[in-house]
């Protein structure tokens, strides 16, 4: 199948095997100036790999989805609004066609094939430019909304970014976003994540500190999942989360302390093993449920 991990700053799109190996893939930056750009662009990155073997495609998309229809009711970052992108596809391509929410395809694709294989019950958290996330329950992704990133974790907190209104949440407090806005902070407006995390590296006090402000609100976060769900594991991956191993054994730490027994004992928080390929494939897992009649 090709799987096409759309975000709100590239889309890549690949050939994608039943066990998640990605045989072919191709990168385009996202336009965000209209829908039909959009739309021509995703029709592009599916039409590069089209060939004879493909037999069906799967979207993950940074969107609200509508339960049921896979209809897109509000994307983020894109001018993608109110709209049945699996219709379209299919009217398209002629092929059956899935989509999910893109966290949603990241969750899947590290409970079937990552660091969650084997298990029934689990919460994963993609942090990249702000927090999403996806469950797991009792051997079923959780196909609702699911918007772990806006879970307030500090009441009264700084607000949010682009269309939320609220304040403290998570995504505020542990994100990439939020890593660019300390660096700025401390060293000056040239300063971003990436930076943050080479300071942390060299063992910069204010760096490690700032990391540690991190893993106390992604920790207490987590300790709350854990108490509404009970995960076996909780998965930490997405861009900026490759820099979860300055903080995973503390936001653990913080989130037993926040979770009920047993888990305060026995909550398990670990990295994400597909890395940047996790919504990729999880978009190509989304595609072959369309294959096999889900959608």
């Amino acid at each position: 199948v090709i799987g096409v991990d759309v975000g709100g700053t590239k889309i890549l799109s690949g050939v994608v095997d039943r066990a998640g190996n990605v045989l072919e893939r191709h990168l385009v930056e996202s336009p965000g100036s209209s829908e039909q750009d959009v739309l021509a662009a995703l029709d592009s990155a599916v039409d590069t790999l089209l060939g004879d073997r493909i037999g069906g495609i799967g979207f993950g998309v940074p969107a609200n989805l509508e339960r049921g229809t896979g209809r897109v009711l509000r994307a983020t970052n894109l001018p993608l609004d109110d709209f049945d992108l699996a219709a379209h596809a299919r009217a398209r391509f002629g092929l059956p066609v899935g989509v999910e929410n893109d966290a949603n395809a990241a969750t899947l694709a590290e409970w079937k094939l990552g660091a969650g294989r084997g298990t029934s019950n689990l919460v994963m958290l993609t942090l990249g430019t702000g927090v999403g996330g996806g469950i797991v329950l009792d051997g079923r992704l959780y196909r609702g909304w699911a918007e772990i990133g806006h879970m307030v974790v500090q009441v009264g907190g700084p607000p949010c970014q682009g269309n939320c209104h609220g304040r403290g949440h998570l995504e505020t407090l542990a994100s990439g976003s939020a890593a660019d806005r300390v660096a700025r902070e401390l060293w000056g407006p040239d300063a971003d994540a990436r930076t943050l995390v080479e300071r942390a590296q060299e063992g910069v006090e204010e760096a490690l500190a700032a990391l540690d402000d991190f893993a106390e609100a992604l920790g207490a976060a987590i300790g709350s999942l854990a108490n509404l769900f009970d995960p076996e594991v909780v998965v930490v991956g997405g861009g900026f989360g490759e820099a979860v191993d300055f903080f995973l054994a503390s936001a653990q730490e913080a989130a037993r302390r926040q979770a009920l027994a047993p888990a305060d004992g026995t909550l398990r928080v670990v990295s994400a093993t597909l890395g940047t390929d996790a919504g990729l494939v999880g978009a190509g897992l989304v595609g072959f449920e369309a294959l096999d009649g889900a959608w």
